[in-house]
């Protein structure tokens, strides 16, 4: 991996994004601290540790060097409202792109210390900020089904807001 895929990895999930940002507008207000499929997270605590675990975490970890344990359900406790989970969506989403613009070549070779007793290196890291997002916007996917809530079509962005459409080739 070298710093040009990651910029692409992170140009590709901005699209994805954009559709996770409609789904998460997509669940109905009251039912965020819901326990909507037993024994998994409720819709609140499953977006805290789909942008702040498994992407800003990830992402920032690797430049920093170490991963950190996001504290989900505190967070999760702290979202109010649909737009609170929003803004925390965008603002880890953020953060992470600003830690990937920011990521060199040694840290993503580099081996990177993690909560779970490995040392990986980062590009295997950041591999895993992929297979995570994939797998967390289905989970969210699965919850607004459960709600009886339809959500926008998996790879409809061009009816995504303006900042997370494709890029352009030559643009």
């Amino acid at each position: 991996m070298t710093r040009k895929n990651v910029e692409e990895m992170m140009g590709r999930l901005r699209t994805r994004h954009g559709i996770a940002l409609r789904v998460i507008e997509a669940l109905p207000e009251n039912k965020l601290h819901e326990r909507v499929i037993p024994n998994m997270r409720t819709p609140a605590e499953l977006v805290v540790h789909l942008y702040g675990m498994s992407i800003r975490e990830l992402v920032e970890g690797v430049q920093r060097g170490e991963i950190r344990n996001v504290d989900e359900v505190a967070v999760a406790k702290g979202i109010r409202s649909k737009a609170d989970l929003l803004k925390y969506a965008r603002d880890s989403f953020d953060g992470a792109g600003k830690a990937a613009t920011a990521i060199t070549d040694a840290q993503i070779t580099g081996q990177v210390k993690t909560p779970w007793g490995t040392n990986p290196p980062g590009a295997v890291m950041l591999d895993a900020v992929n297979d995570e997002f994939y797998h967390h916007r289905g989970q969210l996917y699965a919850y607004t089904r459960a709600l009886g809530v339809a959500p926008p079509e998996m790879w409809d962005f061009e009816n995504n807001a303006v900042e997370f459409q494709p890029a352009t080739s030559g643009a």
